[in-house]
């Protein structure tokens, strides 16, 4: 029996999030090369894909790659933007089909030319999805975010469009990269390090935060339903004490 039956449909996280860490490691245990790990690791981004859509999620955000990555060695970094390219053209009937919209917040502009037209022409085709909206952050970094969200908010109460006194907590949310996306309920990490890397800061505030030691090469449709059954054990509070909340849901 899946753990998909063991889910309660009534308090599925809207929008989870993954930090896809561990394809070199997963290589390197393998005796392989680096790349090898990343063409493994695309494979677990199509499970995943279909996991998060039988589950009923909204919306899934995978760190794809970040700022930092730039600093990778060049024939990784072309080897990773040629492969992004290939899973893209590939797999767009599939999403079609399956009513998956894609979408992809990040620095765009310092992908190369190819891969900023797959990634648009995939935008496109798959604009009518409805039942999961799959986002990708490419040229991506929290930091990035909110700087370019502060220079924005800075940019237009210089110029008379906000008043400074009245910018609120959903002010900045409407600058942000993620502007009109739901609250991200849970934010996962595979390949064992416990931190978040610059993803997400703002979003992930209140967040339920999951991280196994599973390479993402390994991470499959039923890794994915164990994060969400953690999910569900937790009480989500969001500063309130239980017995508030036990008061409300009377």
């Amino acid at each position: 029996m899946s753990l998909l039956d063991k889910i309660d449909k009534e308090n599925i996280p809207q929008h989870v999030a993954i930090i896809m860490d561990g394809n070199g490691r997963w290589a390197k245990a393998r005796g392989l090369d680096r790349t090898e790990g990343h063409k493994e690791g695309a494979l677990s981004v199509q499970k995943v894909v279909k996991a998060a859509a039988k589950a009923k999620v909204k919306f899934l955000t995978l760190y794809a790659f970040s700022t930092e990555n730039w600093l990778r060695p060049e024939e990784e970094i072309h080897t990773l933007m040629e492969l992004m390219v290939y899973t893209i053209a590939n797999e767009t009937d599939n999403l079609v089909k399956n009513g998956i919209r894609l979408q992809c917040i990040g620095n765009i502009q310092r992908l190369p030319e190819n891969t900023r037209k797959a990634l648009n022409r995939c935008i496109e085709q798959t604009s009518s999805g409805e039942d999961l909206t799959l986002v990708l952050a490419l040229s991506y970094s929290s930091r990035w975010e909110l700087a370019n969200a502060a220079k924005a908010i800075a940019s237009s109460v210089k110029n008379g469009e906000l008043d400074e006194s009245s910018i609120t907590e959903e002010t900045i949310n409407e600058y942000l990269a993620t502007k009109g996306m739901p609250e991200l309920d849970l934010l996962i990490r595979t390949g064992g390090d416990i931190r978040i890397s610059n993803f997400l800061l703002w979003q992930a505030a209140y967040s339920e935060l999951y991280f196994t030691g599973v390479f993402w090469p390994d991470f499959d449709e039923e890794c994915f339903y164990e994060a969400i059954l953690d999910f569900q054990k937790k009480e989500r509070r969001f500063g309130k004490t239980s017995e508030q909340l036990e008061k409300e849901n009377q």
